[in-house]
């Protein structure tokens, strides 16, 4: 988990963030989250897809959940909107306010919900082919 300013309070949110133009979404989740919590993982499934809408008029924020296995913590260097990141039980993640209702919807499908394999993810278009 990591911590983060939102609307002036520190929130709980897990590594998150976007994919770059022609990166695949497993690269992705490598790189946010060696940038957001100094760890490098190796993703082994897809837990979920999931949508948040914030408030009436908001953006809607689409998330794909990746689980991954923790392989080594190679930074303290984190993104400069990020606190801290740290390993947490499941009562110390309910003792901090969160980013989105995403975060607990993510645990609990990664718990009780088997995940998709990560081959169920396409790069096949990814890069344009020359004309």
């Amino acid at each position: 988990m990591v911590k983060e300013w939102q609307d002036n309070q520190i929130v709980l949110n897990q590594p998150a963030g976007h994919v770059e133009n022609n990166e695949d979404v497993l690269q992705a989740v490598i790189r946010e989250t060696q940038e957001e919590s100094g760890w490098l993982v190796e993703p082994i499934g897809l837990v979920g897809l999931y949508a948040f809408t914030p408030y009436e008029g908001a953006d809607t924020y689409h998330r794909l959940c990746i689980l991954c296995r923790p392989v080594q913590h190679i930074s303290d260097q984190l993104d400069n909107d990020i606190i801290s990141s740290h390993w947490l039980s499941w009562e110390e993640i309910q003792n901090v306010p969160h980013r989105s209702p995403l975060i607990n919807a993510c645990i609990e499908d990664s718990q009780n919900t088997p995940t998709m394999p990560l081959t169920f993810l396409s790069n096949q278009f990814l890069t344009p082919k020359n004309s």
